[in-house]
């Protein structure tokens, strides 16, 4: 796996703040067959679990795999929350260790950039049953001219020159390239843009938790930008909620 910010020193912010998939998206993956209730679900760097959770409240069967503990602690907290049991393994997408065969579908929910890919393709394909399909999503937010999303980013770049996940749009030439490479046939994507309304402080709390900022800067460097980007608010984007575009590039294929 490629070298990752330590997502534990996030789990909190990540858990209250990060807006998980629209219920729209689990409708159109079941109108696609891609699972149906009951199916056996592999979500990898499920994080704090925002993707299967989905996947869990319309019956599947979800095992969440990462190698951040906190954020999977933090995943369980919100599966009890909402009445639900979710199976959490500590392990990388490259190497699960799981048994071969053993899942329907799995799921890679905006974490994809961060694996090996080769690696992650080829363990797919070992622990899905025939017939299965591996679902690549990204949601992202879109930093369009003169938008919170860019002057934002503009804000992680000053604070953090070492970030470089800025600018991108959800494009996934790469991951469709990756599904071809990785023998999946049947392979299919869309494509869906529409604003997520969030608090300013919801807005504070979700880019403290990314990568840019808590999982790779010090507490006194991620008070700095917390405060900046609070004024940063007031002055130029007063409103509550704030629309924030985003973009939920979705990919799959099947298992032959």
């Amino acid at each position: 796996m490629k070298l990752a910010p330590d997502w534990n020193r996030t789990a909190a912010d990540y858990a209250r703040h990060r807006a998980g998939f629209p219920g729209w998206f689990y409708d159109r993956m079941a109108e696609r067959g891609l699972f149906r209730p009951g199916s056996q679900i592999l979500d990898i760097g499920t994080g704090t679990g925002f993707l299967g959770r989905g996947f869990a409240q319309r019956g599947a069967h979800v095992t969440g795999l990462d190698v951040a503990t906190g954020m999977m602690d933090a995943a369980r907290d919100l599966d009890r929350a909402a009445g639900l049991t979710t199976e959490y393994v500590t392990a990388p997408a490259e190497a699960t260790g799981l048994p071969p065969s053993s899942f329907d579908l799995v799921t890679a929910g905006t974490c994809w950039h961060w694996f090996d890919a080769p690696k992650v393709m080829a363990e797919a394909m070992r622990l899905l049953k025939p017939g299965g399909h591996l679902v690549i999503a990204n949601l992202v937010w879109l930093p369009l001219p003169g938008n919170v999303v860019a002057r934002t980013e503009a804000l992680i770049e000053a604070h953090n020159p070492n970030w470089h996940l800025g600018g991108w749009q959800g494009h996934s030439a790469n991951q469709q390239l990756d599904l071809i490479n990785g023998g999946f046939s049947h392979r299919e994507s869309a494509s869906v843009d529409y604003d997520i309304p969030y608090s300013p402080e919801a807005w504070r709390g979700r880019i403290r938790g990314s990568a840019g900022i808590a999982a790779s800067l010090g507490t006194t460097e991620v008070e700095k930008f917390d405060a900046e980007l609070g004024a940063l608010l007031a002055r130029d984007f007063p409103g509550d909620p704030i629309p924030v575009p985003h973009r939920l590039v979705t990919l799959w294929g099947k298992k032959p």
